[in-house]
């Protein structure tokens, strides 16, 4: 499995995100063809001091090929190219292969 991760920044407003990322933008990931799995979250800690980020966004895809595929469709052009409409403060886009920590 391969995920990608996006961690958002504080944004200029952050009312404005949560709706705007909940009406809008997560919609738009819900038809996206190719994550197995998607999550996020608005309650982003730190074990100590203050979280560096606002919110958290992770999807899940069958390998890095898979991933690939998908940002690359015009759907995942189309989720990508929203992203200026709410992240005002920024992100991180990262990815990896995951390992199984079970065996």
């Amino acid at each position: 499995m391969h995920r990608s991760l996006v961690l958002y920044y504080e944004p200029a407003d952050p009312d404005h995100f949560r709706d705007y990322y909940v009406n809008n933008h997560l919609p738009l990931v819900k038809n996206w063809p190719g994550p197995l799995a998607w999550r996020y979250s608005f309650d982003v800690a730190a074990t100590e001091g203050e979280a560096p980020y606002f919110a958290v966004f992770e999807a899940d895809f069958a390998d890095a090929a898979a991933m690939a595929a998908a940002r690359a469709s015009p759907h995942g052009q189309r989720v990508a190219a929203d992203v200026v409409n709410y992240a005002t403060g920024g992100l991180v886009v990262i990815h990896y292969p995951v390992q199984d920590g079970t065996g």
